[in-house]
């Protein structure tokens, strides 16, 4: 993790609870990570490994069976986790820290013009009159790519397509220029062309408005193509991070050789492609030791009985894993990791990933 610049957004040993059929779930347990400026994070994991909850704690979004049980959430200096009302929120959420879902038809009101959703936000965030927010509304659809944006103004969604519908709430997070905008999946009902002008979409609109980025995604690809840094998630905790690179080049927690190993880019032709055995375990229950355990083929002993620390790699990269001890016995690998590791050592872009 780079200490030289300094957070825009830390959290501290974050826990989240909910309360489900008279049962209490740890979603999160002892989260910490800095958010700097300028920079895009990428969450990865499993679905349920608690990427989406994570950042709904940034924007006070948890539901109504969720609270922040214990830690820190400071947002350029300001604690985020004493906030209680809506009426506080609403100078964070949107103005200050935005959030990009993956399907636009849950974002925007089927009953309303497009126009009118982008004007309305205008309104009420950047108190503009209707006259004002309309030709700034009209400026934002032309930035997020849509054509003849002063004609299209007064169309319902259901007249955009899928990718015009996910630019259209991309035109609807800008709106407020928030210093931080949470891309929540925002790809994953697209295709693949669409996937890639959405990616470059949002990268562009980055480098014009300077906006600090979070991408939620289980797609490895998505993250080698946008991310600076990337964190790993598993069972509510934060297992590895480092730098883009680190974590795809010289990966060294299980779970990420694991998640590579599942690229399809990696497979041979005629072979199956590999699955992680086993299944995530219950959050309702205390967690002994490391999570990933029972389906870890590299498990060791310790891994049962306690938890592991973070150990450091490098200034940047971290991984919680009893592997990295000095006393743990060597692992080789997968192969699917090693032909990361040769690939990282001709020093091929990060990009390849992807392609």
């Amino acid at each position: 993790m780079t200490e030289e610049k300094k957070p825009i957004l830390t959290v501290r040993d974050l826990v989240v609870k909910f309360r489900v059929r008279n049962k209490e779930l740890t979603a999160i347990r002892s989260v910490s990570l800095n958010l700097y400026e300028g920079e895009t994070l990428a969450i990865v994991g499993e679905s349920g490994s608690g990427k989406s909850v994570l950042t709904k704690t940034f924007t006070g979004m948890l539901e109504n069976n969720g609270r922040i049980a214990a830690g820190s959430i400071e947002f350029e200096g300001r604690e985020l986790t004493g906030i209680k009302t809506d009426k506080e929120w609403e100078g964070i959420r949107g103005s200050q820290i935005a959030t990009v879902f993956q399907d636009p038809m849950t974002s925007l009101n089927p009953l309303k013009k497009i126009g009118f959703q982008i004007t309305e936000i205008l309104e009420k965030h950047q108190k503009m009159a209707f006259a004002q927010a309309k030709p700034v509304a009209i400026e934002l659809m032309t930035r997020v790519g849509i054509k003849d944006a002063e004609r299209r103004f007064n169309d319902y969604p259901f007249q955009y397509s899928g990718g015009m519908r996910q630019r259209i709430v991309i035109a609807i997070a800008l709106a407020c220029k928030p210093k931080i905008l949470i891309c929540d999946e925002p790809t994953t009902a697209l295709d693949v062309t669409i996937q890639a002008q959405i990616l470059d979409l949002i990268r562009a609109l980055q480098k014009d408005y300077g906006f600090t980025t979070i991408y939620i995604t289980h797609d490895l690809g998505v993250v080698a193509n946008v991310a600076d840094r990337v964190a790993v998630m598993y069972a509510g905790q934060i297992l590895e991070y480092g730098t883009v690179r680190e974590i795809f080049y010289d990966p060294r927690h299980p779970y990420t050789w694991a998640l590579i190993s599942s690229l399809p880019t990696l497979a041979k032709k005629g072979e199956p492609l590999y699955a992680i055995p086993g299944t995530p375990p219950t959050l309702f229950n205390e967690i002994k030791g490391d999570a990933f355990a029972p389906r870890n083929r590299y498990a060791l002993n310790i891994d049962f009985e306690e938890e592991p620390p973070f150990f450091q790699i490098s200034p940047t990269h971290f991984a919680k894993t009893w592997l990295l001890d000095e006393k743990a016995p060597k692992a080789d690998p997968p192969v699917a990791v090693k032909i990361m590791l040769e690939k990282g050592k001709i020093h091929q872009g990060a990009t390849e990933v992807a392609k």
